[in-house]
């Protein structure tokens, strides 16, 4: 069978599969090109089953591009919290006021538009084309070059931007005329279902007799990706800051700055305990000189509160870090109290932790000098200007937490914190 033969036998036999076996999802049900964009931004990095809900309720609160481009931000990011990659929510917001302005809230159907909006990739531009007005555009993403390596056996690395290039031509020539809807989905649903990672269900596969990688005993290795920089730890000490007075009954929380990382998201304060050697985490504080270090920098920052012991420990991986937590339950201070002698006192505390680490740590691990000047940082207070605020359980409906951080403050509401350190 000669290539052509091979493409044709693909592209038929994977159609004839998916029109029997295609799942029905909630994005599926409507040639609804707005409901097609928010669903492939939803789903890059995310599995269909996490998305469904969210995808069910974003788009009940915001069921045009009019009502997305119209709404607070901060009611945004609360519905898309726990799926992470906040960035993507913003961009999706500022891509609907583009809609909006330069389309008169009509999705446009060229793919210079498309592409031009924020946050709108080659693979998004060609699922809204093909999905949503059925033109013959390839929409490559992880799992369909995957797919394609296996079945015509391709070597090249699909990290470099050659191979996307080799893949978009390649899946461009396999969309039967006038099927390139349903063709696009097919592939999506063949990488998701059948032709997975680590394990391909080759015998249930459609398209087996003619995998090339199967018939070479390759479907295992294939396809070749070089393999990513692995994210670096930090360790970060995090304040549970419980109110009293006023404040009973309520917690301190603040903002991040407008631009970065988690922009403008809520979170517990926290403060960074050592930066690690590459590629090594940085070993966890004890706890005596960790509390001192979480009141200074609270005390930097404008809050007397006094660290009462070790709550939890947690973890929030993104991309490029992974923070590991260790969350101490302290208690709200007058600013008049004894906080102004604590804050002291943890630099010295915190330098001679880090003394101790640099005396039984290899040459490339933390130097005291090093961890000192972290300490000094933490502690000195720098003016950046973040929003603080105390609040009670009913205000996480309002405000937009990352997941670590939401789930925190959900066990705490909860009583889970009680008996930590008792």
């Amino acid at each position: 069978m000669g290539l052509q033969e091979q493409k044709r036998h693909f592209s038929v036999n994977l159609l004839d599969w998916y029109m029997i076996n295609r799942r029905d999802l909630p994005w599926r049900r409507h040639n609804n090109p707005y409901f097609t964009w928010v669903s492939e931004i939803m789903l890059q990095q995310t599995r269909v089953d996490t998305v469904i809900p969210y995808f069910n309720r974003f788009i009940g609160n915001f069921p045009t591009v009019q009502a997305l481009a119209e709404a607070p931000e901060e009611e945004v990011l609360k519905n898309w919290e726990g799926l992470g990659y906040y960035s993507r929510a913003r961009n999706l917001q500022a891509a609907a006021r583009q809609v909006m302005e330069l389309h008169g809230g009509e999705m446009p159907q060229d793919k210079q538009s498309v592409f031009a909006l924020k946050g709108v990739g080659p693979y998004t531009a060609g699922a809204i084309l093909s999905i949503a007005f059925n033109q013959p555009q390839p929409a490559v993403d992880g799992n369909v070059m995957r797919v394609l390596s296996r079945y015509f056996l391709i070597d090249e690395d699909i990290m470099k931007g050659s191979t996307r290039v080799l893949m978009e031509e390649l899946a461009g020539e396999l969309i039967p005329e006038g099927r390139a809807r349903d063709f696009n989905q097919a592939l999506m649903e063949l990488g998701a279902l059948v032709c997975t990672p680590k394990a391909p269900h080759c015998l249930t596969c459609p398209v087996m007799e003619q995998c090339s990688g199967r018939i070479a005993g390759r479907e295992l290795t294939l396809p070749v990706k070089t393999k990513a920089k692995p994210p670096r730890p930090e360790q970060r000490l995090v304040a549970l800051v419980e109110g009293r007075g006023a404040h009973r009954g309520r917690v301190l929380v603040r903002q991040r700055p407008e631009t970065g990382l988690l922009a403008r998201m809520w979170e517990l304060p926290h403060v960074l305990a050592a930066p690690a050697a590459a590629g090594k985490a940085a070993a966890p504080l004890a706890d005596e000189p960790a509390m001192a270090l979480l009141a200074g920098s609270l005390w930097a920052e404008g809050f007397a509160a006094r660290p009462e012991g070790l709550a939890t420990h947690a973890e929030h991986v993104f991309s490029h870090i992974v923070w590991s937590l260790q969350v101490y339950k302290c208690t709200e201070q007058d600013q008049s109290s004894e906080l102004p002698l604590i804050a002291a006192e943890a630099r010295a505390a915190y330098h001679a932790q880090a003394a101790s680490m640099a005396e039984s740590a290899p040459a490339a691990q933390l130097s005291s000098s090093t961890a000192a000047q972290a300490a000094q940082e933490a502690m000195t207070g720098k003016g950046d200007g973040l929003t603080y605020q105390w609040i009670g359980p009913e205000d996480m409906e309002k405000l937009a937490f990352p997941n670590v951080f939401l789930k925190l403050l959900r066990n705490y509401f909860a009583g889970a914190y009680d008996e930590a350190i008792e």
